[in-house]
């Protein structure tokens, strides 16, 4: 497969390390899929950033693999939709185990009713190293640099740029940063930002990768215990289980082969033979946890380094993503298409208050107080309270769409939405045959809107007869009857 062979490569386009200085427009730190998922945004974009990872592979582990619908919209728009369908499956139904029996069924998430805008309705499951691989060799692909081995031993900023030391070689000069580093963030910790949080449970963790024999691949395995849960899930497109343990408060997980063996033995009707093989395992202790702020000066925090998740709402990676999908287009529009450097103020203003409303359904999914379905496919985020967000029609009903809320795809005459809005573009939509909708202007060329497409559409009761400018992110920025004020709107993005 394409993927396959441009993952080889990846190292072949690391940095030279023996170089005096390396100059780039962005450095990311980090190249997990909040950093690579930047990377391949800015790549697709022109705008020249360099991905900078200490170790000296990608991640090994599938401990983030539940992709949720909306970061399914991100994925194809970024061009590795198909890599991680076929990388993947729908999550299993459980089976519930006592004593070697079958006692019932489990199903992870609730049902959620089919949704002509919304072309996925369910979780994708794709292990975190596969989706990370698809997106380092998407990276090649478009010629983004990732210099693995660097670890980051400080970072400064003065007015024009931000400079990074490493523990070994060259220094790097950048016009911007973004921590993408996780939870313990060298750079949030260079910064001074503080992480504001709780342990949301007193129970360490256990996940790992094993190959285990005397289950079947088709189903998810729960085996519930007073003392702490085990369940075990089949990773599609591997031989692999992903294991995940409980463990009482004050108990030290034992990671090795021997150690997890006694787990399955003791909590399984499975022989602990019956485990081959750990190929990564890690423990952890569920707590939510933000940064104070997203943004120092030209250094930005994005995914773990910004937030961090309890993993039983399938919330973590797919924020994370996400707030990469936010930051990409604004950086762009600043580099390389003219628009204010103040449109970054609008990443922490748009995406914190997220993080917190994820955070918090994260928090009640682990406590049993919420369950899984419409809230965390992340479908329903938008960003309505943004400075970005203009609505100028009056009497909208309540559930109607309105500027900052997401783009619904949608097929009407004869165009698919999604495959218009694919791309660096702005969209301008009209939507009906209403006379203020015929004299529009021309957008294309003015400061941080390189590209604007105009699309045309009848009726369709998802947006309501309208014009509505679309985002590079695809959501509305500005929506209206006719388009008195879109130009000054639009203007206001480069002024």
């Amino acid at each position: 497969m394409l993927w396959i062979a441009a993952l080889n490569n990846v190292k072949e386009n690391a940095v030279n390390t023996h170089a005096p200085e390396h100059h780039t427009d962005v450095l990311i730190v980090g190249a997990g899929p909040t950093g690579l998922a930047l990377a391949i945004d800015l790549a697709r974009r022109g705008v020249p950033a360099l991905v900078v990872e200490r170790s000296d592979s990608l991640f090994p582990g599938s401990r983030g693999k539940g992709l949720q619908p909306r970061t399914l919209e991100v994925l194809d728009d970024l061009g590795v939709h198909d890599a991680i369908r076929a990388a993947g499956a729908s999550y299993p139904v459980g089976v519930i185990w006592e004593d070697g029996v079958r006692t019932g069924e489990h199903r992870m998430f609730d049902a959620v009713e089919p949704d002509e805008g919304a072309p996925y309705a369910e979780p994708w499951m794709v292990p975190q190293w596969r989706t990370q691989e698809i997106l380092a060799a998407r990276l090649a692909e478009l010629g983004g640099e990732i210099a693995f081995g660097r670890e980051l031993a400080g970072i400064e900023q003065d007015p024009e740029g931000v400079t990074a030391t490493f523990v070994s070689g060259p220094r790097v000069r950048a016009r911007y940063a973004v921590a993408a580093d996780g939870g313990r963030s060298t750079v949030r910790r260079a910064l001074g930002i503080g992480m504001t949080g709780e342990a949301i449970d007193p129970n360490p963790m256990l996940v790992a990768d094993v190959r285990i024999d005397g289950l079947d691949r088709d189903h998810m395995h729960v085996f519930p215990q007073a003392g702490g849960y085990l369940v075990i899930w089949p990773l599609a497109a591997t031989e692999e289980f992903q294991l995940v343990a409980q463990f009482p408060e004050g108990t030290e997980p034992d990671l090795s082969l021997d150690g997890i063996r006694k787990v399955v033995g003791a909590r399984t009707h499975l022989a602990p033979g019956d485990v081959k093989e750990v190929r990564w395992a890690s423990d952890f202790r569920p707590r939510a946890a933000m940064a104070d702020r997203f943004r120092d000066r030209r250094i930005f925090l994005a995914g773990d380094s910004a937030h961090v998740h309890s993993p039983a709402g399938g919330q973590g990676l797919n924020t994370s993503v996400q707030d990469a999908y936010n930051l990409g287009w604004k950086l762009a529009a600043v580099l390389r298409d003219g628009a204010r450097a103040s449109l970054l103020d609008s990443y922490e203003e748009e995406r914190l208050p997220v993080a917190a409303e994820m955070l918090g359904l994260s928090t009640r999914i682990h406590r049993g107080e919420a369950r899984r379905g419409g809230a965390t496919g992340q479908l329903g985020i938008g960003y309505r309270d943004s400075a970005l967000a203009v609505e100028t029609r009056d009497g909208l009903a309540e559930g109607a769409l309105r500027a900052g809320d997401r783009a619904p795809d949608g097929v009407r005459g004869g165009l698919r939405l999604f495959d218009e809005f694919r791309g660096m573009h702005w969209t301008l939509l009209t939507v009906g045959a209403g006379s203020g909708l015929t004299d529009l202007p021309d957008l294309s060329g003015l400061p941080g809107l390189a590209a604007v497409r105009t699309v045309r559409i009848p009726a369709y009761e998802a947006y309501g007869d309208g014009l509505f400018l679309i985002r590079p992110d695809g959501y509305v920025g500005w929506a209206g009857t006719s388009a008195a004020g879109l130009t000054s709107y639009a203007a206001g993005i480069g002024a």
